[in-house]
């Protein structure tokens, strides 16, 4: 059940339609949970920022955090977008799956990160050492660890957002997570 409703254009202030427009440019919609931070004066404008922000990590390195949090959090909204972004990165279906559940081992760097993510996660930012300490001795910088959970940090408001409001997943449904 949906709790707020996703805003349309003519309902949100004049920033915000000018946000509304962008998105709709770039991406060609305005994704119901960035509408929803539209309720907000400010909090569109600042989670872009926050999650546009330059990043030690890569585009895939980004995607595992994000798919990583997302399935800790069970956040089907997440899991519908960051699956297709992943997938647009060429992940494969079942790398998507492994990565959900906080491994990659086709990728030896990627399943220390995901392992880390999920670590981190899982215990509400207190990493246990020897996972942060693999994380290092895989050639990880101090830079990627604070970025990392940065990303984190980006993941859980956006899966805190949907887990709250239930707006419309308005993306392809993520496949099942096996038991």
């Amino acid at each position: 059940m949906t709790t707020i409703n996703v805003p349309k254009r003519e309902e949100v202030s004049p920033s915000n339609q000018a946000i509304f427009d962008s998105l709709q440019s770039k991406l060609g919609f305005v994704p119901n949970l960035y509408a929803a931070l539209a309720h907000s004066e400010n909090a569109l404008a600042n989670y872009l920022a926050f999650r546009n922000a330059k990043s030690s990590l890569s585009a895939k390195e980004r995607e595992v955090v994000d798919l990583v949090v997302s399935q800790v959090n069970s956040c089907e909204y997440c899991l519908a977008a960051h699956t297709m972004i992943a997938k647009n990165l060429g992940f494969s279906d079942e790398q998507i799956l492994e990565i959900r559940s906080g491994k990659a081992s086709f990728d030896s760097k990627l399943d220390v990160l995901a392992r880390l993510v999920h670590n981190i996660t899982v215990n509400r930012g207190h990493a246990d050492a020897p996972v942060v300490e693999a994380f290092f001795s895989a050639g990880w910088t101090k830079e990627n660890l604070v970025d990392a959970i940065v990303i984190i940090g980006d993941r859980t408001v956006t899966t805190y957002l949907h887990s709250t409001t239930r707006v419309p997943v308005d993306f392809p449904a993520a496949p099942t997570f096996p038991a």
